[in-house]
């Protein structure tokens, strides 16, 4: 399985530390860090998912944010975030340093320059493959015969859609084609990473079987897991065929 990657990376930093006291200067928690923790996110999470679930995959990055987060380590709550956001100039498609086939492109893409509506047609006259896209556009209208994963917040803020669009509730359901898809109840513990994990096991997943609905429920079983841990997580292929297979 060959999966071309294309999108937007970042460096989630996770500050773990204990907040004892507040502020004698403000009415605001005084933050003793202990430890740091750092991981890839965003496209490279996506990539992350992909080798993870055994998939080869040519990754094309544009420039790197840094997203900090302040962690109260005794709750395990978020305190604050600190985004550092780098806005890339547009990808250039160059035939020659892209590989000559694959199973599926993937698009991560946060809207932050890298990928253009030109890079995305210019992509898909040069690939006859399945494209799955995760996206910040408000204007999806060059995504036509994509298969596009937004959220219900994102969903409300389009201005255009595309014809294969998924549109994820959180732990509510997932609607596909005027069809809706439901989640089980799960303890969720953290979102963050769930749309990466989402997108990636939905390739994966379709690559193996040209089934759309096997594949959105196969996608909706790796995010749950997903949700269960603290900052981004790549669930295992067994991990994701128990938890299809966990009773109600």
């Amino acid at each position: 399985m060959n999966i071309l990657l294309l999108g937007d990376q970042c460096i989630d930093e996770y500050q773990y530390g204990i907040v004892d006291r507040i502020s004698p200067e403000a009415p605001v928690p005084v933050f003793t860090p202990t430890k740091k923790e750092v991981k890839r996110g965003m496209a490279a999470n996506v990539e992350r998912n992909l080798l993870t679930l055994d998939a080869n995959v040519t990754s094309v990055f544009g420039d790197l944010s840094i997203k900090a987060r302040m962690i109260d380590e005794r709750h395990q709550h978020q305190l604050m975030r600190i985004d550092n956001d780098k806005f890339s100039n547009p990808f250039i498609v160059n035939r020659d340093e892209l590989p000559e086939s694959c199973d599926a492109v993937v698009i991560s893409d946060y809207n932050k320059g890298f990928i253009t509506d030109e890079v995305v047609l210019e992509l898909k006259s040069l690939y006859d493959c399945p494209f799955f896209v995760d996206t910040k556009k408000k204007d999806l209208s060059s995504f036509d015969g994509c298969y596009v994963k937004i959220n219900s917040y994102e969903y409300q803020q389009l201005e255009n859609e595309c014809d294969r669009l998924i549109v994820t509730c959180g732990g509510d359901s997932v609607f596909f084609n005027n069809k809706e898809y439901p989640v089980r109840n799960t303890n969720v513990f953290d979102v963050t990473g769930a749309g990466d994990t989402f997108l990636s096991s939905l390739c994966f997943r379709y690559i193996r079987t040209q089934d759309i609905d096997e594949s959105i429920r196969f996608a909706i079983a790796a995010s749950s897991i997903t949700v269960q841990h603290f900052g981004v997580y790549a669930p295992t292929l067994k991990e994701i065929h128990d938890e299809i297979r966990r009773p109600d």
